[in-house]
């Protein structure tokens, strides 16, 4: 009982934060570690994406690593600027999957990354990885400095996310891509602060309204910021529908019955309850790859 008054308390503070980017640092500071990833091998914190035959959230939102790192075109000795990682598992594979050079990742949620400088060390990886506080927005680098700029499942929080894309391509290099996995409405009519669904609360709270456009004005926004030929490509029938069956059970599993106490489990599962009005509000929400180059 008292880890879910800790947890509502945190989320009313975070929905009374004024200010966009102070709210959505909150936000992530609003469920414990220890119960947002129990009974899981990974600390992803995306969605996922569910082709056929994936069954638990780890390994989907490791294939949805894999489909952004693709979309960059991520290559051996690239130096990567990760914007929003998260706890940073997807650097942690690229660099050893893809062998780039190195990674930069900016946050602004202090745990974060506190969290992915420690797993570096641990790794090994602390002379090919900077993990660092700081705004999208503003990002803190020299012009004409990364190969790739890359932000999985975190460009909709960016307070706007037109100014992270002019960022972006100032601290690209000639030739360098802009790669996000990102979350908007599948069309301008989807009014945001009508989603109703616990579980998609982050859409009133942590996506400003600047950011709510469709795929159309996404691309729009590329090109205005001196992107060539950015594509915005759906990939909606692979994430929500495999992420919202996934976590609907969640409460269910052993493992995780194991390890949570009954209280936290109650509070979920009512949290969840509402299937059919998350299903038709997921269906107004697009999941989408982004890609523009710089010239």
């Amino acid at each position: 009982m008292f880890e879910n008054l800790k947890i509502a308390g945190r989320a009313i503070r975070t929905v009374f934060t004024a200010d966009p980017i102070t709210r959505v640092r909150r936000f992530y500071e609003i469920q414990s570690p220890d119960v947002e990833f129990a009974a899981r091998r990974t600390h992803y914190m995306n969605v996922g994406y569910w082709s056929d035959g994936v069954t638990d959230i780890d390994t989907a939102a490791d294939a949805l690593a894999d489909k952004l790192a693709d979309a960059a075109g991520l290559k051996p000795d690239d130096t990567v600027l990760d914007v929003g990682f998260g706890y940073g598992d997807q650097d942690f594979k690229w660099l050893r999957e893809r062998q780039v050079a190195k990674v930069y990742g900016l946050n602004i949620t202090p745990h974060h990354v506190e969290a992915a400088q420690r797993r570096a060390q641990e790794e090994g990886l602390a002379d090919r990885t900077d993990f660092r506080l700081g705004s999208a927005t503003e990002l803190p680098f020299e012009d004409n400095t990364f190969d790739r700029v890359v932000a999985l499942e975190s460009a909709f929080h960016f307070y706007p996310r037109s100014a992270f894309f002019a960022e972006a391509l100032r601290v690209l290099r000639p030739g360098g891509v802009l790669a996000t996995a990102d979350i908007i409405p599948v069309s301008g009519d989807v009014v945001r602060a009508a989603i109703q669904s616990g579980p998609l609360s982050f859409v009133k709270f942590s996506i400003p309204k600047e950011n709510w456009h469709d795929r159309d004005t996404y691309r729009q926004q590329l090109v205005e910021a001196g992107f060539a030929n950015p594509e915005v490509r759906s990939i909606k029938e692979q994430t929500w529908e495999g992420w919202r069956a996934y976590m609907a059970e969640r409460t269910n599993d052993p493992a995780f019955r194991a390890v949570v106490k009954p209280a936290v489990r109650k509070s979920m599962a009512a949290h969840w309850k509402n299937q059919d009005l998350m299903k038709r509000e997921l269906a107004q929400m697009d999941y989408v790859i982004a890609v523009g180059h710089k010239r």
